[in-house]
């Protein structure tokens, strides 16, 4: 790979991990912080900028990249951050939409709204497509991805329960309020989820396996040989 080919996954992945880092900081600046740190879109947007930064930095030194656990793991929550946001949460038609609340935002908030909801999971997407080696995650991914998830649903409950009932934002969304839905609808939305959650980590690794090898994306090494392929008794 040519050094002005090489610098290109690492200029990319700097800039998705700068965008995700200038949308965190804005929202904590204009609102309380132990309150934005509590949202799944916070804390997914914090793992793209370390993971991506880590990315870079390897990429720049022409390191292994991140483990594709990790990798699969983080394009996967972010992708369904994307999702979660634009099919449900900025969906008047949903019944968990909170277009009220985005129409409010102005100014820095807004341009922090779109790098955490469309910048960051649009750039995730194509430096997956575009700069990573295929056919490296697993049907097993799936499953393990699965503990993400399931430890945030547990957070906001817990948050949720030792919290004063007229606390602002005492649930982080609208399909975990337990307070207005009772548990067993959020236990019944968060199966829900869950099981989308798995099938889409199992399309994530099926999309993996079948895509071609992106021009830019490095080589998987080969397997190195012990010894010399030449004729003889020991090899």
């Amino acid at each position: 790979m040519t050094a002005p080919s090489r610098l290109v996954p690492v200029v990319f992945r700097a800039l998705v991990c700068a965008a995700a880092v200038v949308g965190v900081v804005i929202d904590c600046a204009y609102g309380s912080v132990p309150v934005v740190l509590s949202y799944f879109m916070i804390w997914t947007n914090i793992l793209v900028a370390i993971v991506l930064g880590l990315s870079a930095a390897r990429a720049w030194r022409r390191r292994p990249d991140v483990a594709p656990l990790y990798r699969g793991g983080v394009l996967l929550f972010i992708l369904i951050t994307a999702l979660v946001f634009h099919l449900v949460l900025a969906n008047p038609s949903s019944p968990f939409n909170v277009v009220a609340e985005l129409d409010r935002l102005t100014g820095a908030r807004a341009v922090a709204d779109q790098l955490l909801h469309t910048v960051t999971p649009a750039g995730a997407l194509l430096d997956f497509l575009l700069l990573t080696t295929p056919r490296t995650l697993r049907p097993r991914h799936a499953a393990q991805w699965l503990t993400y998830p399931l430890t945030y649903v547990a957070f906001a409950l817990l948050r949720g329960a030792l919290l004063a009932p007229d606390s602002a934002r005492r649930y982080t969304y609208p399909f975990i309020d337990a307070a207005r839905y009772g548990y067993t609808r959020v236990t019944l939305n968060a199966l829900v989820l869950g099981a989308t959650f798995y099938a889409l980590g199992l399309a994530l690794v099926a999309a993996d396996r079948f895509r071609p090898t992106p021009p830019l994306a490095p080589r998987p090494l080969r397997e190195n040989r012990i010894s010399s392929p030449a004729r003889g008794p020991l090899k």
